[in-house]
């Protein structure tokens, strides 16, 4: 099947779900979820939406069980969006990329403080010391 036909499908999939998910469900274990892409298989049965949720690990825990057990209310949804032969059962996953790009977020800046850090100090044991003085100049005058 032509690929810009199951990336157009895909994105379907994705403003469809992350609809149903921001303004149908009603389920409180959903909260602080963005859809951050989906992918369809070929034969457009299967579809992974890809989701990324702020909180703790149990926070994560309660949303992904939630959305499973509300993968076909957002199916249902889906397929009034595609008007397809087939609606593809779809699949939630935990997109971790937001947050290990959040991780390397923090890890940069500490390592930045940590510079300045040692910047700071290595200009103040510079200013408890004299200069070193300038070089003699090789000069003579004609």
């Amino acid at each position: 099947m032509k690929h810009h036909r199951l990336a157009r499908v895909a994105e379907a999939i994705r403003e469809a779900a992350s609809e149903a998910i921001l303004f149908q469900i009603k389920d409180p274990r959903v909260k602080f979820t963005t859809v951050t892409r989906a992918e369809v298989s070929a034969d457009l049965q299967h579809a992974k939406v890809y989701v990324s949720v702020m909180g703790s690990e149990r926070d994560r825990n309660l949303t992904l069980h939630g959305l499973k057990s509300a993968a076909g209310f957002i199916q249902s949804k889906v397929g009034e969006r595609m008007k397809s032969r087939y609606v593809p059962v779809i699949q939630f996953v935990l997109d971790e990329g937001v947050r290990n790009s959040q991780e390397v977020a923090r890890l940069l800046a500490e390592e930045k403080t940590r510079d300045q850090e040692s910047g700071v100090r290595s200009q103040e044991s510079d200013e408890g010391s004299e200069p070193p003085a300038p070089p003699p100049e090789d000069r003579t005058d004609p």
